[in-house]
């Protein structure tokens, strides 16, 4: 599948989620893969090879946050590859989005994507989320990063009292839910649908109680 194809799969699966992606957007989607690919020939700096799976397990993936973003500052913990943090910043340029990695391979491939897609809105910061003490942010967003658990105790400092963590998990995650630090609850979860991807898909919305 060529490009054109990967981008008009990119369509069809935005629309189906009720995307509302502009074509500039969707061109600026499609340099961000063709970098990840090429980039990830020589970093590893995703296990999934494929571009047309990366359309789905990552790009679509990310934006099925958009309609919960609210902003107008959010950091994107355990990047890796910019993902969800990138397309976010792509599709939302009225919003402040920082990426934290502390895999300097990562950041600067990140940091490469700023420069060539002109994201002037996305700041790339490669560093230890418990380090981290950045001006605390509207949401701390991540994806398989981590325990809950251990999400907000390494990034509490980093989310402001009434700011919320968004988890993004696969199965329902009742375990982990069962052992959320005390003084934060659970405000809300919901089911994510990704096309062309397999598996549950959850977002956790947990905050200070």
């Amino acid at each position: 599948m060529d490009v054109t194809q990967q981008r008009a799969l990119l369509v069809k699966q935005s629309d189906k989620m009720a995307l509302a992606l502009t074509d500039n957007q969707l061109d600026t989607l499609m340099a961000y893969l063709q970098l990840l690919v090429k980039w990830n020939k020589a970093y590893n700096l995703t296990a999934v090879k494929d571009p047309v799976e990366m359309v789905s397990r990552h790009l679509l993936d990310s934006l099925s946050l958009l309609s919960f973003i609210k902003g107008p500052r959010i950091i994107d913990v355990g990047s890796g590859a910019g993902l969800p943090g990138i397309p976010l910043a792509i599709c939302r340029p009225d919003i402040e989005v920082t990426t934290l990695d502390s895999n300097g391979k990562k950041t600067r491939f990140q940091n490469q994507v700023k420069v060539e897609l002109g994201l002037s809105n996305l700041t790339v910061i490669n560093g230890r989320a418990e380090a981290c003490t950045d001006e605390p942010f509207d949401e701390v967003v991540s994806r398989a990063f981590a325990s809950i658990a251990d999400m907000i105790k390494w990034t509490h400092q980093l989310c402001r009292q009434e700011g919320v963590f968004l988890a993004m998990k696969g199965l329902y995650p009742e375990d982990e839910l069962a052992q959320l630090p005390s003084g934060f609850v659970l405000k809300n979860s919901h089911s994510l649908n990704v096309p062309g991807t397999q598996g549950a898909r959850h977002l956790m919305v947990i905050g200070r109680g």
